[in-house]
């Protein structure tokens, strides 16, 4: 089922790792984009801007076969 804008979602660890948008940057992802709930701000074609709320970090693009519903 495709995530909707307002849902509660966490990154895919093993998808989010081995994706082309990891080796743009560094790889040593957070512990909370995994463990903790992200809201689905923002849909554009397939990225979804994820707002995690537990630590106070910015917004992430995240595309919309990395992450799950929590």
């Amino acid at each position: 089922m495709p995530v909707k804008k307002g849902e509660m979602v966490r990154a895919i660890r093993e998808k989010l790792e081995n994706s082309v948008e990891a080796t743009a940057s560094d790889t040593r992802f957070p512990a909370y984009l995994f463990e903790t709930k992200g809201e689905v701000v923002d849909i554009k074609g397939d990225y979804a801007l994820v707002m995690f709320g537990q630590v106070p970090t910015p917004n992430i693009w995240l595309r919309l076969d990395q992450i799950e519903s929590f």
